[in-house]
């Protein structure tokens, strides 16, 4: 294993750089998220944060959870001002004001609303420029922020206080948009998924993100006891559920190299996960045939990118 990955937790650097006390609902994944993530950026670290659940939950003013230095930014442009943090710390380095050997990483941070959509021209110009910065997205399915609205990051069929659920209209009509396939075909060099159930393939990922050369990107599924309507307790439980049924793959692009890295040899069925939110309450057993079929369909594209069935068959 090469030596920039983590083998063991107990390797993680022990200090906190997102202090306890924060507001974060109970049960929500971000504050996991976003632990770990610091742990291994470390303290010369600057992070730029989009308006969302993250930001209003840490920061309530006048105290911050923050133990680096934090960029609060507007919805839309949390990959312009990161870009800008990113340029100007060169030019103080050229000019000597910074030590040039110093390596200071810089992050920014979006949900889903302020990735997939309002954010998306800002993030798609970062990329393409190549600034050294990684992103991070939490994705946690809707605007959770401002009403549980949907996004395009929301599944199908899911309920959202925008996508409502009857006897005609069951949820949202389109399937969520691939964004980190959007993202890869920046041609950057890192891209990756990753699950907070599965901590050490997530933290190995944010350490080789701040280690290339370049642009990355990270995206991680962030599960939503108030969206998504299931008990604070589940969390972790949910979120493995959904990399245990094909519903989320954690999977790694670095340099143009695809492997999944957390293999699923027996996937259970996405009833599993499905039923396990309120979210998806509404929908019949026929309806959840439907996304099992899309999800075979995933499931056979990326086997097919690997060269090698590493996501199994069904097994109940």
């Amino acid at each position: 294993m090469p030596e920039r990955y983590y083998k063991s937790l107990r390797d993680l650097p022990k200090e906190e750089y997102l202090a306890s006390g924060h507001r974060l609902c109970a049960g929500c994944a971000a504050g996991t998220i976003i632990r770990h993530l610091l742990k291994v950026a470390g303290p010369n670290t600057i992070v730029v944060t989009a308006t969302g659940c993250l930001e209003v939950a840490t920061t309530p003013y006048p105290l911050t959870a923050w133990r680096v230095p934090w960029i609060h930014v507007a919805f839309e442009n949390a990959a312009s001002v990161a870009s800008g943090v990113e340029a100007a710390i060169k030019a103080l380095q050229r000019k000597g004001l910074i030590d040039p050997s110093k390596r200071i990483n810089i992050i920014a941070i979006g949900g889903d609303g302020g990735t997939y959509d309002i954010g998306f021209q800002a993030l798609s110009g970062m990329l393409e420029r190549g600034h050294k910065v990684m992103y991070l997205l939490y994705d946690n399915e809707a605007y959770m922020n401002t009403g549980i609205q949907r996004s395009g990051g929301t599944p199908q069929f899911a309920w959202t206080t925008t996508t409502p659920a009857g006897r005609v209209w069951k949820g949202k009509h389109q399937p969520k948009k691939p964004i980190s396939d959007i993202v890869a075909a920046h041609r950057i060099p890192y891209v990756a998924t990753a699950n907070p159930a599965y901590v050490l393939d997530m933290v190995n990922k944010f350490r080789r993100a701040l280690e290339v050369e370049g642009p990355s990107f990270v995206h991680v599924i962030q599960p939503c006891p108030t969206g998504w309507r299931f008990d604070p307790s589940k969390s972790i439980e949910i979120a493995k559920l959904a990399t245990e049924t094909g519903m989320w793959i954690n999977w790694e692009l670095d340099h143009g190299e695809f492997r999944v890295t957390v293999p699923v040899p027996k996937r259970k069925h996405v009833k599993h996960y499905i039923r396990a939110q309120g979210r998806f309450r509404h929908l019949t057993d026929e309806d959840i045939e439907k996304i099992q079929e899309y999800i075979n369909k995933e499931v056979e594209r990326i086997n097919k990118l690997v060269g090698k069935e590493v996501i199994g068959p069904l097994a109940e």
